[in-house]
């Protein structure tokens, strides 16, 4: 009996497997072609450098972490990793070789220059104010002890030079790879990043109050005359 309804249940997973391939197959090839290797694009040898200056920035941002001051208060683990995931998420559809939804910018030594010089100034940009933070810099959004309010350096006009030099990373790398999926990836670094801005400037306001208020009237967020 037990065979039997194995080989009635394999007969029916074969029907329905059957069913759905006859009517969907090849939309289900076409987005299994979607997500295969990009060949064109490893070929170039310029494209991988994409990735040099996010792992540049990874091991300046491990060493550096070593030396930040002790957190009196953080945001929830929860929302932390949500953060990550997104800004991970974001990097991965822009610099992963694949096909995905095909290209907005051919494949040149041009576009993968230009795009490769706006992930320096970026990674300059992001590594000169976290310097200027010291050991107030938190990766998680925190208040920490002694906490100072910073307005020095690329400060005296952003209040987040930081995440506008990571975002230029992630339009650099779009340049750089030219593929569709990458705005897909700017989208949702912005929102990860606008999310961010938000829930930090209020924990900013509530340390420093009218101090904070004064500061963000005199300053951009992340882009002068933009926003």
């Amino acid at each position: 009996m037990r065979r039997y309804k194995v080989v009635l249940l394999s007969a029916l997973v074969g029907a329905v497997v059957g069913l759905v391939a006859g009517r969907y197959g090849r939309g289900i090839v076409t987005t299994i072609s979607a997500f295969a290797l990009d060949r064109v694009s490893l070929a170039h040898r310029l494209y991988l450098m994409a990735a040099i200056p996010w792992i540049l920035f990874s091991l300046y941002w491990e060493i550096a972490a070593k030396n930040a001051a002790e957190a009196k208060s953080s945001e929830a683990l929860s929302s932390r990793r949500f953060h990550v995931f997104l800004a991970n998420l974001a990097l991965l559809l822009e610099i992963a070789p694949i096909r995905g939804l095909g290209r907005f910018l051919p494949l040149s030594c041009l576009s993968i220059t230009g795009g490769l010089a706006v992930e320096v100034l970026g990674l300059f940009l992001a590594i000169w104010a976290r310097r200027e933070l010291g050991r107030n810099w938190s990766g998680e959004i925190s208040i920490k002890v002694e906490h100072k309010l910073i307005r020095s350096g690329p400060y005296t006009l952003l209040r987040h030079p930081i995440y506008t030099g990571l975002l230029a990373m992630y339009v650099g790398t779009a340049l750089v790879t030219g593929v569709r999926l990458a705005i897909i990836g700017i989208v949702i670094a912005i929102f990860a990043y606008w999310r961010k801005i938000r829930l930090e400037e209020a924990n900013l306001r509530v340390a420093f109050g009218e101090a904070y208020d004064a500061y963000r009237r005199e300053t951009w967020a992340l882009v002068p005359g933009l926003y």
